[in-house]
């Protein structure tokens, strides 16, 4: 099974991109791995919050596939810890699903239409973070679990 992990919009700090392209660039080493930017709705500040996140929903539920498994970084995701995230990925890709699409998305959140259509939620946090920063976690976290899976020394019990 394929992981992709879609992001709306470029990265705007260079520090997050440079952490973000150092995971991507070590996730292909454990599973077929691909990031993908979804670009920025075009004059975004000139509508609404709900009309941009239906906007993006769009962009994204017209990329996704019916044998696609489309799980969400959102806030109100099911929450746990790096191991657990390990061995949920680890059901995950024994699943028939072709692909595995983890989406952030823009500071607005998701449309209805694009949690209707998702598969799971999932939360790194009960904290906050700007839609940039969970771009880089995310990577993190799939990676952690990558080698959790493989016993390697990454991560610390």
């Amino acid at each position: 099974m394929k992981v992709e992990c879609w992001f709306i919009g470029k990265t705007a700090d260079k520090y997050l991109q440079e952490g973000i392209d150092k995971y991507a660039k070590r996730l292909p080493h454990y599973l077929p791995f691909e990031l993908a930017i979804i670009p920025d709705v075009k004059n975004a500040g000139k509508i609404s919050s709900d009309q941009l996140k239906e906007k993006e929903g769009e962009l994204i539920l017209a990329r996704l596939k019916p044998q696609d498994a489309l799980i969400l970084l959102d806030e109100r995701g099911l929450e746990m810890t790096s191991e657990a995230l390990a061995n949920w990925l680890q059901d995950q890709l024994q699943s028939p699903y072709r692909r595995l699409i983890f989406v952030v998305g823009g500071a607005f959140g998701f449309a209805d239409s694009v949690y209707q259509r998702a598969n799971g939620k999932l939360a790194l946090s009960q904290l906050t973070f700007s839609h940039q920063m969970v771009r880089l976690f995310c990577l993190e976290q799939l990676y952690r679990a990558m080698t959790i899976l493989r016993n390697e020394p990454y991560h610390n019990s």
